[in-house]
């Protein structure tokens, strides 16, 4: 019990950072270069932080690959869950008492864009937990957070606000939508668009590296 515990409130504590990174960014408008570089090192660190304890998921789209792919447990994933979207919930609260919130309700993308941008930058991101952070052929390596990390940080970059928000996260999603940086409906795609990357991404995974 206080293992499985342990477990969530690392998950919590590391969806919380990365959610409130990615808030302060958000709300700063401008942040340039630095914001996407921010949010990558955020997940970083707390990747390198909790990986040993829970995995450092961070993120339900990576939860639900790492289920499929049979690095989680099935039973603890509606748990994983729970802890993410606490920690987002609690980011936004308390980003959001900091900041003039300015309500966006209208999705400034379209749906292809959206699909395209975020399903290819979370499969990306899923895909790369699984190598290097699940698989036995790089057990032991020093460079999974760096990895993970650099992810988010090309993503965002590339395709976000672009194409697509740049969440890469049904939890930055969630923040997003607390925060009224994003219209319900379309963070809703999002989540959705994040979550099918993240089996895609699985069953990608279990099919070129069959251990």
């Amino acid at each position: 019990m206080r293992e499985n515990f342990g477990k969530y409130l690392v998950e919590f504590i590391g969806t919380f950072f990365l959610v409130f990174t990615v808030a302060c960014v958000v709300m700063a408008n401008n942040p340039g270069v630095i914001g996407a570089i921010a949010i990558g090192f955020a997940l970083m660190v707390c990747v390198y932080a909790g990986g040993h304890i829970s995995g450092g998921h961070y993120n339900p789209a990576v939860s639900v690959a790492a289920a499929i792919r049979g690095a989680l447990e099935w039973k603890q994933l509606i748990p994983y869950w729970i802890a993410q979207l606490a920690g987002a919930g609690c980011a936004a609260f308390i980003a959001a008492k900091h900041f003039v919130i300015q309500s966006v309700e209208a999705c400034p993308f379209n749906m292809c864009a959206i699909i395209t941008g975020e399903f290819l930058f979370t499969f990306l991101l899923c895909y790369v937990v699984l190598n290097v952070a699940t698989s036995k052929r790089t057990e032991g390596n020093s460079f999974y957070g760096l990895a993970i990390g650099s992810v988010v940080t090309v993503g965002a970059f590339a395709v976000g606000g672009l194409l697509c928000y740049g969440a890469f996260n049904p939890a930055v999603a969630t923040g997003l939508a607390l925060l009224h940086k994003a219209g319900w409906a379309c963070a809703g795609y999002t989540a959705i668009i994040n979550i099918v990357a993240g089996v895609c991404a699985a069953l990608v995974y279990k099919f070129v590296d069959a251990e």
